[in-house]
């Protein structure tokens, strides 16, 4: 009876280490003028993990269809893409609320995504067709979302947008904060240290985001700015660098800067250390600035969904079995928006006028000369 017992507790026992849902994991980060930063431990559980694996899969997976996409030519003009960097825009949405704000740069799709559009409208959108986001005349830099502004095609505008949403936060009497995202590229411009400013004098709950890909264009950092310390560009204001190839890291960071900023203290600066694998834009051949073996190496030592991976499978969190069933399912969907993407069709010139404001009685708008007239409709 006893050795029956003792077989049964076994048992269970493995059944239950099987089945864990909880892991501590590390989370470091640099910091600046903080006397402490995010728990240097936190906790992935099961069902979190596989969400987080799944929304990384799937930005992954849109992104490399968008490449294939624009070089058949079925998506034309600038397309920037962000597979890479997928722990940034998914681990910063878990540090936040569903009505806190984002904004961003051009490098879009992957926020546009985890603010809660489909990839369908994506790639739709990106497609130029009337399912798109924004109905396809938006494309790849002007996609938004609720609680999402996009999207924004001149270098470092969004910055100072970003302050006001915050400043009208504020304003408004709401416990929310802004996400106000930029490249390095963009941190030398001078509407950046003004938005700072502004921030820092009215103490906005703006969380001032500078994604460090390494390289503006095909600049590096390093060729481009006199400090590369992006999280200290504040000065006044405090700041934090993080690791942003590993989600969880992410995830604590913008924890720990949200609550700073509800609490009344003001913004705070984030600088997210990560790659991209494409080049700047499809435009860009991507090679004369680094080397096929640098991208390589980070695929192989710092890839955000590999590590992920990694340590949901030796933590026990989920198999890898039940991993590539995800990808299974995610390269159907990805297909399928694809499918709608390319036979879904363009909006008809006549709706060329519409939506330029978003409750106004119709009026006619002036077309390429005062003969031709478009009615705009909200």
């Amino acid at each position: 009876m006893r050795k029956m017992l003792a077989a049964v507790s076994r048992v269970l026992s493995g059944a239950s280490q099987k089945s864990a849902s909880r892991v501590l994991v590390a989370s470091k980060c640099d910091l600046h003028r903080l006397e402490e930063g995010p728990p240097v431990t936190t906790v992935l559980t099961r069902e979190d993990g596989l969400k987080y694996y799944r929304m990384m899969q799937t930005v992954r997976r849109m992104e490399l269809k968008a490449d294939q996409l624009y070089k058949q030519k079925i998506i034309r003009g600038f397309c920037h893409l962000c597979d890479g960097q997928e722990a940034c825009c998914v681990g910063l949405e878990a540090g936040i609320n569903p009505t806190d704000h984002l904004i961003t740069a051009y490098r879009a799709q992957g926020f546009t995504f985890t603010r809660g559009l489909s990839v369908r409208e994506i790639l739709a959108e990106l497609t130029g067709r009337k399912g798109g986001c924004a109905k396809g005349k938006g494309g790849s830099m002007h996609m938004c979302a609720k609680n999402f502004y996009g999207g924004n095609g001149i270098v470092g505008a969004q910055v100072p947008l970003g302050a006001g949403i915050a400043l009208a936060c504020k304003y408004n009497g709401k416990d929310e904060v802004c996400l106000t995202l930029y490249g390095d590229g963009a941190a030398n411009q001078g509407q950046i240290f003004e938005a700072y400013n502004m921030a820092a004098l009215w103490k906005l709950p703006c969380i001032f985001i500078c994604e460090n890909n390494r390289y503006g264009m095909g600049t590096s950092v390093e060729r481009a700015a006199a400090s590369t310390d992006y999280y200290k560009r504040g000065d006044f204001i405090p700041g934090l660098r993080v690791d942003g190839m590993d989600i969880l890291c992410v995830r604590e960071a913008t924890r720990f800067a949200a609550v700073y900023c509800r609490c009344g203290k003001g913004p705070i600066l984030m600088e997210l250390q990560t790659y991209r694998y494409h080049r700047h834009s499809m435009s860009d051949p991507g090679v004369s600035y680094r080397t096929r073996e640098e991208i390589q190496e980070v695929r192989s030592k710092s890839d955000p969904i590999m590590l992920l991976k990694d340590r949901m499978v030796n933590s026990n969190l989920a198999s890898v079995e039940e991993l590539k069933e995800i990808d299974v399912e995610v390269r159907k969907e990805i297909e399928d928006a694809a499918q709608f993407a390319t036979a879904d069709p363009e909006p008809p010139l006549e709706e060329l006028g519409y939506h330029i404001y978003s409750s106004d009685p119709p009026f006619e708008v002036r077309g390429a000369n005062q003969w031709i007239k478009f009615k705009s409709v909200s």
